[in-house]
């Protein structure tokens, strides 16, 4: 099964934004993420309908923070990227008629409910200062791809 990295390339890409003072092209950050430009601006729109970024067009445009790391959650970018998929566990189907497919069923579901939840609860508590790195040495985007 593929995995879904867009939240962490996304969080690997705002805390790249949040050490430089130039905004960032969608060509450059994309390279950083993997991916190409169109469907860097994809993964983006959500962030930026949520105002956690903005763009700017034209020479000297690109992509910049719209808000302060401590005040950006993990459950926030989380939301912005449309939730996606936490577990890719599910039931042989919905509507049974089995005792057992029933209970198994509850069991799954109350438990993925709770683990649910949980990351929720976690996500909404982590602001991305607490994840950047310590140090305050600027950095350089990558743009020669993931590093």
């Amino acid at each position: 099964m593929n995995k879904d990295t867009r939240l962490s390339d996304v969080l690997h890409v705002l805390l790249h934004m949040d050490r430089v003072d130039t905004p960032l092209t969608s060509e450059v950050l994309a390279r950083s993420m993997g991916t190409n430009p169109a469907v860097f601006r994809r993964t983006m729109a959500g962030l930026r309908e949520a105002g956690l970024v903005r763009s700017e067009k034209g020479h000297g445009g690109g992509w910049r923070l719209s808000r302060p790391l401590r005040t950006i959650t993990l459950l926030t970018v989380y939301q912005a990227l449309d939730c996606p998929n936490l577990f890719s566990i599910g039931n042989r189907s919905r509507h049974s008629d089995c005792l057992v497919e029933k209970n198994v069923n509850a069991v799954v579901e109350d438990t993925m409910a709770e683990a649910t939840a949980l990351f929720v609860r976690r996500f909404g508590e982590i602001t991305l200062d607490q994840i950047a790195p310590s140090d305050q040495v600027p950095v350089q985007v990558h743009a020669k791809g993931r590093h």
